[in-house]
């Protein structure tokens, strides 16, 4: 069993988890650290003494549900998945199997506990299987570094990939090649693919040539590249237009102005008429 755990920022800051109780929260965090692997605790009540927590918090966790309970006893933290990534080689199965067999898993990651009258809802596919992750260690090597999200080749399928390397090449900068699965450019490409789209990725990419910040003209010499450009932080922004001449204002006196609006559009369209499609013979 994983010896470390985490919790999600989204879960424990959200305004339905700090109106809680004190005593409910020290019992969510404490039911998080000794849970198994699939989240789940065979003595919640047990737990609740233990850190000095009361019937009532418990009884809290279950009605906000943040708990999901079972007639044997067991309980199960309903945000286990979104809280924890575990490597397959550290993950040890729970031994609840029946209760884990009555839970499906949400879009956004939660369990949801499937209506007992409706059995014949429950398929292989909604029972939880642990997703496989090359970096799920938080350890003074990795704090202030950006999160790498785990690769799906449905994203970032190798059509995907030429059509946004002929895009990015087209706009004349640092010249990319290949984009090789298992590294962190694919994965941090991968992750800007799944959260935004393909479409979206080729628009960040046609908004450098709006920026002469981008391309060079900033008190450092600096150009873009494009593993810049696929951080989590910097993307949004480019996509946002945050560096554009346009949104930074008229260019100071003794500097051109951005050159490329037409390149800029010129991708765009080239995009939409699925210019990138193909890969080059």
């Amino acid at each position: 069993m994983a010896e470390r755990r985490m919790f999600a920022r989204t879960i424990v800051l959200s305004d339905a988890f700090l109106d809680m109780s004190l005593g409910a929260r020290c019992l969510y965090m404490t039911l998080g650290m000794v849970a198994d692997d699939d989240g789940f605790v065979n003595n919640p009540k047990s737990i609740m003494r233990q850190c000095g927590a009361q019937e009532d918090d418990l009884r809290l966790l279950l009605a906000k549900k943040f708990l999901i309970p079972f007639d044997s006893g067991v309980v199960v933290i309903k945000h286990w998945r979104i809280n924890n990534y575990l490597q397959r080689d550290r993950y040890r199965e729970t031994k609840y199997t029946e209760e884990k067999a009555a839970l499906e898993i949400e879009p956004n990651g939660a369990y949801h506990r499937i209506d007992p009258a409706a059995p014949e809802a429950i398929t292989d596919s909604a029972v939880y299987t642990p997703p496989v992750y090359t970096q799920d260690r938080i350890g003074k090597d990795r704090i202030g570094k950006d999160i790498v999200e785990p690769s799906d080749e449905g994203s970032c399928r190798p059509d995907v990939r030429q059509k946004i390397i002929t895009a990015w090449n087209a706009l004349g900068l640092s010249t990319i090649t290949k984009i090789v699965p298992e590294t962190t450019r694919y994965k941090q490409l991968n992750a800007r693919l799944r959260q935004y789209g393909e479409e979206k990725v080729l628009e960040a990419i046609a908004q450098i040539p709006k920026s002469s910040f981008l391309q060079g003209q900033n008190n450092r010499g600096w150009i873009i590249t494009f593993d810049w450009l696929i951080k989590p932080n910097n993307f949004c922004k480019v996509l946002d237009g945050n560096y554009s001449d346009h949104a930074a204002g008229a260019a100071p006196a003794g500097r051109a102005p951005a050159q490329g609006t037409s390149t800029a559009d010129r991708l765009l369209r080239m995009a939409q008429e699925g210019a990138f499609d193909n890969d080059p013979k």
